[in-house]
């Protein structure tokens, strides 16, 4: 069966943790960018990076970090993958990852004037510069670093890099069935859409998220039984050319 990965991102507690676990999750995202309310210190997510069971991945989020700092995080906890939502240039991110040996997702801010070429040759770039290189995060631009609960225009996504992309920006429990069913991404990653306030998880939305997700495959395999979706799986370092 087709089945869309899901991150749940800006854990900063244990129950939250341990509902997005039980309902389903298949990674958590850690931000380390203090700035942001849903920001964890190295100590704290060394913590909650106990608590994880086998085969749920860790993602580290950061924004303009240096290598010191990634360094740091990656010492304190099992970090699977490392997530650069900042301005990070594409060397950066190249440099970082290599000197960690982590595999990373760049996070691309789509913007209302933004094209499928943009895209694709973006993605072809990155997967040049380095082989740590795991996807692009597609989330919205706004003016500032993180989410803002906006949905951008799913069509500038192309087709043929859908599958290999993390989709992002203003999903929820609402949207998430329609979302996955027509963009069918690799994977969705969804922060303040199951908050009950900013770094506090809402269990049933959390669940009811996952329930979403899961409704668009099971459509998805209902309609196309025979079809095997193809491309690098964000995470995999078996994936990585």
């Amino acid at each position: 069966m087709h089945r869309t990965r899901i991150k749940i991102c800006g854990i900063t507690r244990a129950e939250d943790l341990h509902a997005a676990v039980s309902t389903g999750a298949d990674a958590l995202g850690f931000v380390f960018y203090p700035k942001s309310p849903r920001y964890v210190s190295p100590a704290q997510f060394a913590q909650l990076a106990m608590a994880l069971p086998p085969y749920v991945s860790s993602v580290a989020l950061f924004v303009n970090a240096g290598l010191e700092e990634v360094r740091a995080v990656v010492e304190a906890g099992q970090v699977a993958l490392l997530q650069f939502h900042g301005d990070e240039t594409m060397e950066d991110c190249a440099r970082i990852a290599h000197a960690v040996k982590r595999p990373f997702v760049h996070a691309y801010r789509v913007k209302p004037d933004t094209t499928q070429r943009e895209l694709l040759e973006c993605e072809l770039a990155y997967r040049a510069a380095s082989p740590w290189f795991s996807s692009l995060l597609l989330d919205t631009y706004v003016d500032a670093y993180g989410g803002a609960g906006k949905v951008f225009d799913w069509s500038l996504i192309p087709k043929e890099l859908a599958p290999r992309v993390v989709l992002s920006g203003g999903l929820s429990v609402q949207n998430a069935t329609s979302a996955v069913a027509r963009v069918r991404p690799w994977a969705v990653d969804i922060s303040s859409g199951v908050e009950a306030s900013k770094g506090i998880k809402d269990a049933r939305k959390i669940a009811d998220f996952i329930a979403a997700v899961r409704a668009a495959d099971a459509t998805i395999e209902s309609e196309y039984p025979h079809e095997r979706i193809t491309g690098s799986s964000p995470g995999d370092p078996g994936s990585r050319r």
